[in-house]
């Protein structure tokens, strides 16, 4: 039998079990311990983790593998780019069924991982490829223990390509286009069009077509190209310039510049200017001309479940129901004849770091920010829904203090690689949240509570003030909307029904076009 590297060769086996039971021990329990212990056997007490669970969360925006261990794990990776794949060695550890179920935990629908195989290429190492679809840039991390998770070993699986927010929104609201799917919407008020052509088939995007304006405003203008003529555009983008306005190719192409839409001067005189800067809605602008962005976010998801009720019902489940409900809602709803749209920052079950939510928001230039969420508390007896806004010099009682605490730790539990860069410089930014945004986000959340109390009770009759990390975009009102206590058992039952999802999106609903009625939004341009 070898002997451990640290003691001399002379040195006697230490032993592995005590002559006799230690105090307080009784014989019996003494014996289990030792039977238990010599079943395992040197070898694996050798190793020192073992693999709990593994995970796979597919997404449009990226692919994440986790690997679950009672002891920290070491791999080391490498990427093979034809064809790709990623081989991981783990070592210290041997292979089990829990690494096996890796295998068929693949999906089919998987944007990026088509398979995996797993074997002992070595004594204590296990080799895992990940063989992709396409090419992809990976990111390999650990987390230490947090919340209901042990140590964690992550896959993060990112396209080379950064999907854009604003060109997925376009996509999106073409493919419906297409489709025919939703009934056509209101034009604008004559006034606001006046002098654009009657008929569609104009060979610019008219001043009554709010996803031209869009798509347009998705290039950066240069001075004096605001004219529905076609513009001088770079080599290769003359076919895409004279095109139809709701052309996809040239408008989801960066090679192919859309032309700005007509100049607002040109259709309509009496629309206020954009202010400096694209600020907040304001009261007392009037009707506008371009399509409302709603930021919809739903809370937690992926390895973050958020709270659970007490008869299993997770957070993450409920809150991306309710807000697929309202999606549906704010899509098929104009204000003062401009149509709406909303944008999810997640539409399916992965995780996504607070930080980036709120980036999400501002790439697409989102007007409102709404933040779902189903509370919890350390007892069953609180119940009641809950609207928070930001706050710059503290909570506004310590409650709030408290979810805000508990909301902003989702990236612990979720999993943030704290390596990638830049990410303190983007909280830096989201920190310099305005006074303005504030006030508005305060106009927002009353609105939308006095709509969600003729729904539901509330837990507190006003809005609530505190410093969570989501609500931070310096430009866009944001709220976060605790929907209920989920730790309530009658609250959770509510929460689980489809009618009770559909109420709560219908008093949402309300609550931003009340919102809108007394804060209509700006005539402003949108800049990327």
């Amino acid at each position: 039998m070898s002997r451990p590297r640290h003691l001399p060769d002379s040195a006697p086996m230490p032993p592995l079990l005590p002559a006799s039971p230690p105090s307080g021990m009784s014989r019996r329990q003494w014996l289990r311990a030792s039977s238990l212990v010599l079943s395992l056997g040197l070898s694996e007490l050798a190793w020192g983790a073992t693999i709990v669970a593994v995970r796979i969360w597919p997404a449009p925006e990226y692919s994440r593998v986790t690997i679950e261990s009672d002891g920290a794990l070491t791999a080391k990776h490498t990427f093979v780019a034809n064809p790709p794949r990623l081989a991981v060695d783990l070592e210290g550890i041997e292979l089990n069924p829990a690494l096996r179920e890796l295998v068929a935990k693949v999906k089919a629908d998987d944007p990026f991982i088509s398979g995996i195989r797993v074997g002992q290429y070595a004594p204590g190492v296990v080799r895992l490829v990940i063989d992709l679809k396409q090419p992809a840039l990976p990111q390999v991390f650990s987390l230490p223990p947090v919340a209901a998770y042990q140590h964690r070993l992550v896959f993060d699986l990112y396209p080379t390509v950064e999907v854009d927010p604003l060109e997925a929104l376009i996509a999106e609201r073409l493919q419906d286009n297409k489709a025919g799917a939703a009934a056509p919407r209101p034009l604008p008020a004559p006034a606001v069009v006046a002098g654009a052509p009657a008929a569609p088939p104009a060979p610019a995007a008219p001043a009554g077509d709010p996803l031209g304006e869009l798509i347009a405003q998705r290039q950066p203008h240069r001075p004096g190209a605001a004219t529905p003529a076609p513009a001088p555009a770079p080599a290769g983008g003359s076919a895409a310039v004279g095109g139809p306005a709701l052309r996809p190719s040239p408008a989801l192409s960066p090679g192919h510049p859309t032309p700005p839409p007509p100049s607002a001067s040109a259709t309509a005189p009496a629309a206020p200017p954009a202010p400096a800067g694209g600020g907040t809605p304001a009261q007392g602008q009037g009707i506008t001309d371009r399509l409302i962005i709603i930021a919809l976010d739903p809370g937690h998801g992926g390895e973050d479940p958020g709270a659970t009720g007490p008869a299993g019902t997770r957070e993450k489940d409920v809150v991306l129901s309710i807000a697929h409900r309202l999606r549906e809602r704010i899509n098929r709803t104009t204000v003062n004849g401009s149509p709406m749209r909303a944008y999810m920052t997640r539409d399916a079950d992965f995780f996504v770091p607070l930080h980036v939510r709120v980036d999400k928001a501002r790439r697409v230039q989102a007007d409102l920010f709404v933040s779902i969420h189903a509370d919890a508390f350390i007892t069953p007896t609180a119940r009641g829904a809950s609207v928070f806004a930001l706050s710059q010099s503290g909570a506004s009682s310590s409650a709030a203090r408290w979810m805000a605490d508990k909301e902003n730790k989702a990236d612990q539990v979720g999993g943030l690689n704290v390596r990638v860069q830049d990410v303190t410089v983007q909280r830096a930014l989201l920190d310099m949240s305005t006074t303005a945004q504030i006030n508005d986000s305060l106009k927002l959340g009353s609105a939308l509570l006095n709509e969600i109390g003729s729904v539901g009770r509330l837990h507190k009759p006003k809005v609530e003030q505190a410093g969570f990390a989501v609500l931070k975009a310096p430009d866009i009102p944001s709220v976060l909307v605790e929907t209920a206590f989920i730790s309530n058992p009658e609250e959770e039952a509510r929460l689980r029904s489809p009618e009770y999802q559909d109420q709560l999106a219908d008093a949402v609903m309300r609550g931003i076009q009340r919102y809108f009625s007394r804060n209509p939004p700006l005539a402003r341009n949108r800049s990327t």
